[in-house]
């Protein structure tokens, strides 16, 4: 396939100076640079074709015979320009851009080394609370399985008076080449992992991990109004890194224990108040418990089940911040049980006076009437 012109491969004029030569260079080389783009193999061929393109025209001598005789005037001179030719590992040719854009390659030239050191995983905690802490906020103690730095070699994976050296396999690259028919195929390098440096002395204690298992003691503080699977991050409290790494981080996810006297309602707290029949007839006073303590709720005469009453602000605060929920009081009118005699009489004669007078029962005598008109509707006539 015939050769590309080098200035369309670089997208610039055939009368652009050295500076632009190297922006369109350098735009093209970090953005299909073979260590951005391992598993797109066309990325290293455009890689490549920038680099003969760049070997040419930012030479003086190479351009003008260019310009004059196209790419058979530089044929000779680029000898098809390929950055893995002659042996040439990634290291010399990322040292060899270095001389030009300065560190613009650093970052890549130095990720493998970096990558020695780990960052440590985050940790998940499942923390069961009751409501009163959700509530009103607590701080308590819990231990933490994970790992921490070790104390002999600092984290940094060495045993004392030893340290990190380049890895001999790959040169601190990191990946090793080897020639396949026409190709050069990279892998990563087994001795350092890809690391580009290697341990040649670990330390006795983490066995070259830089951390040890242990059991941590940590403080957690349970901010007021949180809710079931509330999740709360403690940053740099998870496992410690590998070889010096830094920490992960922890997620603490909250579990509330069900209550026996509370239901919550996002920031609503629900309570059933149960009275008895004649404090639901002719009203009455009833103490009523709260998370702040007990309140008095006046229950109006005639008052019906399921009725509810709201005392606000006796709720849970908003996580946010901006005030807190309310409590819901459902009252439950209760029969009574095991009556005796005399208290049978009573009722028996106040259930007479009761089913002489509509006036008494208007749900009642309303769902009668209903009753029977519906039978009326459906009894054949």
């Amino acid at each position: 396939m015939a050769k590309r012109d080098y200035y369309e491969v670089l997208g610039i004029d055939r009368n652009a100076d050295i500076s632009e030569v190297k922006r369109a260079y350098r735009r093209l080389a970090m953005e299909y640079h073979p260590d951005r783009n391992p598993d797109d193999p066309n990325a290293e061929e455009k890689f490549k074709e920038a680099s003969e393109a760049f070997d040419v025209l930012s030479n003086d001598d190479k351009r003008h015979r260019y310009d004059q005789f196209g790419h058979q005037g530089v044929e000779g001179m680029a000898s098809g320009f390929n950055p893995f030719a002659n042996g040439a590992g990634l290291h010399d040719i990322l040292n060899n851009l270095d001389s030009v854009f300065g560190d613009m390659f650093q970052d890549v030239r130095h990720s493998r080394r970096r990558g020695l050191e780990e960052r440590g995983s985050d940790l998940q905690y499942s923390l069961s609370i009751s409501l009163e802490q959700a509530v009103k906020g607590d701080k308590i103690q819990v231990k933490i399985p994970t790992y921490r730095s070790c104390g002999d070699c600092h984290g940094s994976g060495a045993a004392r008076g030893s340290s990190r050296t380049t890895c001999t396999d790959c040169n601190g690259t990191g990946m090793l080449q080897s020639r396949q028919d026409f190709f050069f195929v990279q892998r990563t390098c087994g001795r350092c992992r890809g690391a580009g440096e290697v341990l040649e002395n670990p330390c006795e204690q983490c066995r070259g991990q830089g951390r040890i298992h242990t059991e941590r003691e940590l403080s957690i503080t349970i901010p007021p109004g949180v809710d079931q699977g509330t999740r709360l991050r403690l940053s740099g409290e998870g496992q410690s890194g590998l070889r010096g790494g830094p920490p992960g981080d922890l997620y603490v996810e909250f579990s509330v224990k069900p209550h026996k006297v509370f239901e919550r309602q996002n920031n609503n707290l629900l309570c059933e108040v149960p009275i008895t029949f004649t404090q639901a007839a002719l009203g009455s006073e009833v103490e009523i418990p709260t998370l702040q303590g007990h309140v008095k709720l006046r229950i109006p005469a005639e008052t019906q089940t399921g009725k509810l009453f709201r005392l606000r602000g006796r709720g849970v605060p908003s996580l946010r911040g901006g005030g807190r929920g309310d409590l819901l009081c459902r009252v439950v009118v209760e029969t009574p049980v095991k009556l005796s005699s005399h208290q049978r009489e009573l009722l028996e004669e106040l259930e007479s006076t009761v089913k002489s007078s509509k006036r008494h029962t208007p749900r009642g005598s309303s769902f009668f009437k209903s009753v029977k008109e519906f039978i009326d509707r459906i009894t054949p006539s």
